[in-house]
């Protein structure tokens, strides 16, 4: 397994949490539209000793703020796979995770995997997210209408007032950002080496159970749903369960 320093490298798109020497199985967790990887820092303590994880940092937030926005998806997933493929052998077992936009960046992220370097991680889980073919200009209009992302902003149950204006005003951008950087998106409909698993929460209005199934048809390595408690976000609302569902994919 390659070595996972406890630096964060500027620019580097993925963000280990784990400081300590390798571990047999990596997570590679992709966050929603508008976030950052840190969120899943308190999972490394929950996730148990067989397993680190490893965050995708897109830059313009956490610990890239200053550098300049990406501006195309493959752009993104070329440098997660260039970081990727250096830091774990072609054997080592690899679960990827994605929540909502972040489960697209998975699926590429697994696809090429397969595709450009004959690798098959032990499952893609994706959760909140719609299928690739839905993702196809549906951020047209999103980037410019400041109302529909203040209410999406306020979904994530951010409280305005435990923010300052220009703390809301900047994740915002950020939003607004992977807006647009979605609007890059080439749809490939190919099926992943991987097995596939769609999550959902049974309160989400955003993406029901019907838009998971959807996913059968990418799962080239079988498919498996399960729906939560909880809303859009239900990985932050029931992380301690989220975690406990991908421990069956390394114990």
């Amino acid at each position: 397994m390659g070595s996972r320093g406890g630096g964060v490298v500027s620019g580097s798109w993925l963000l280990p949490f784990d400081a300590g020497p390798p571990r047999p199985v990596t997570l590679l967790c992709l966050a929603p539209a508008g976030a950052g990887c840190g969120q899943y820092r308190p999972w490394q303590a929950m996730a148990g000793p067989e397993v680190s994880i490893v965050g995708v940092q897109l830059p313009g937030r956490e610990t890239r703020w200053a550098e300049p926005p990406a501006t195309s998806v493959h752009e993104v997933v070329t440098g997660v796979l260039d970081e990727l493929t250096a830091l774990l052998k072609p054997d080592d077992p690899l679960i990827v995770f994605g929540q909502s936009f972040g489960g697209l960046l998975g699926y590429e992220i697994v696809r090429r995997l397969g595709e450009e370097h004959g690798r098959r991680p032990r499952a893609l889980v994706v959760a909140g997210c719609r299928p690739p073919h839905m993702w196809v200009g549906a951020g047209r209009g999103l980037a410019d209408d400041d109302a529909e992302l203040a209410r999406l902003l306020d979904v994530r149950a951010l409280d305005e007032n435990d923010i300052d204006e220009d703390s809301r005003e900047l994740l915002l951008d950020v939003l607004r950002q992977d807006a647009r950087l979605s609007l890059t998106y080439t749809h490939h409909a190919a099926a992943t080496p991987a097995t596939l698993e769609a999550w959902g929460g049974q309160a989400d209005e955003t993406v029901t159970s019907g838009h998971l199934d959807g996913w059968r048809a990418y799962a080239g390595g079988g498919f498996r749903k399960r729906m939560f408690p909880g809303g859009h976000y239900f990985c932050l609302e029931r992380a301690g369960d989220v975690v406990a569902a991908l421990r069956r994919h390394w114990s």
